[in-house]
């Protein structure tokens, strides 16, 4: 079983640009597809990002694809977000998740079976 741990969130104005990261600890991320989740206030949890076990193959929300880039370091065993050109409607706390069975990246978060605590990224306008 892996832990997951999130940082880099934060208060940035919109245009700006964060990166988000999400360690592993008790064992290793490259057994996993690797996804980004996000839940904005009063709403429910929605798929932002994924990717594949060697960082070949990602997917991305609509909302997100073309400003957000997840890539990952199984070396290190982080999983990172960029994200650029934010706008306020990309104020959410942001989940990392691991998928310990898909051999696909996937949008399902009930695929997932490891959660982060979550950080919480806030765009003002």
């Amino acid at each position: 079983q892996v832990q997951l741990v999130e940082s880099g969130g934060g208060l940035v104005q919109a245009g700006g640009s964060l990166r988000l990261s999400c360690v592993g600890s008790g064992g290793t991320i490259r057994n996993y597809i690797m996804g980004w989740f996000r839940q904005a206030p009063g709403k429910e949890r929605e798929f932002a990002a994924a990717i594949s076990h060697d960082g070949n193959s990602a997917d991305y929300a609509d909302s997100v694809r073309g400003r957000f880039t997840i890539s990952r370091d199984n070396a290190k065993n982080t999983l990172y977000l960029q994200m650029g050109d934010l706008k306020p409607e990309d104020t959410a706390i942001y989940y990392c998740a691991a998928d310990r069975l898909s051999f696909y990246v996937g949008r399902d978060a009930n695929s997932y079976d490891y959660w982060g605590q979550g950080t919480q990224v806030t765009v003002s306008s």
